[in-house]
């Protein structure tokens, strides 16, 4: 259960290390649920008719407090995995995300992506003595709607877990995927995945002109 102080304990610790600290895989949701139930207490302390009124202030002040904790935490974090990045790109490899939240590793991957097509294009290209030319790519599909009307054999799905590279039943070769990563996918081999639990379904309901 989350409180108050494991939040402040935890940003000691992220302030203190240098590289990401361990936090519960559903950290954000259950930041999330903590400040939901510090809103509810204080609404109901809050109501004239309430005998914990004189309490609302106390109440008031702890919530206030634990959404600095969260910013900086936040941004603590964020720092690390932005610097992680520059890192990465800068010695062409790829962490593996130690410690790193679902959220946190695809940040990580695009910000990653995002340094690689810039480096690429500008510092590489000067060095060889060639044009500056950014190829930018699309980290997520450029246009889910059309991809969906083209082909009603497809699916497009969400990972929610890592998959290796697989052959599907178009006889293509798709992945790896990582989770969170979205792909358009033949409707035989998008079921599967999504009957074991690898996947999940992303349907995008069609806009009326």
């Amino acid at each position: 259960m989350l409180t108050f102080e494991t939040l402040f304990e935890l940003l000691r610790k992220e302030k203190i290390n240098p590289e990401l600290q361990k936090v519960e895989d559903e950290f954000y949701n259950l930041t999330s649920q903590y400040l939901e139930e510090k809103h509810a207490v204080l609404k109901t302390e809050q109501s004239s008719d309430s005998i914990f009124s004189s309490d609302s202030k106390r109440t008031m002040l702890q919530l206030e407090n634990a959404k600095k904790i969260i910013k900086e935490l936040y941004e603590k974090r964020e720092n690390k995995i932005v610097n992680l990045a520059m890192l990465s790109s800068r010695a062409n490899i790829k962490e593996t995300g130690t410690n790193m939240l679902k959220e946190e590793k695809r940040l990580y991957r695009e910000l990653l992506e995002l340094l690689d097509v810039y480096r690429d294009g500008i510092l590489h290209n000067m060095l060889k003595s060639k044009k500056i030319l950014i190829k930018r790519k699309e980290l997520l599909p450029k246009d889910i709607k059309t991809q969906q009307n083209e082909s009603q054999n497809g699916k497009m799905i969400r990972f929610l877990h890592s998959v290796p590279k697989f052959v599907a039943d178009d006889l293509n070769i798709y992945g790896p995927f990582e989770q969170e990563d979205m792909s358009f996918l033949p409707k035989k081999t998008a079921n599967l995945l999504i009957n074991r639990k690898r996947a999940e379904e992303i349907k995008i309901e069609s806009s009326k002109e």
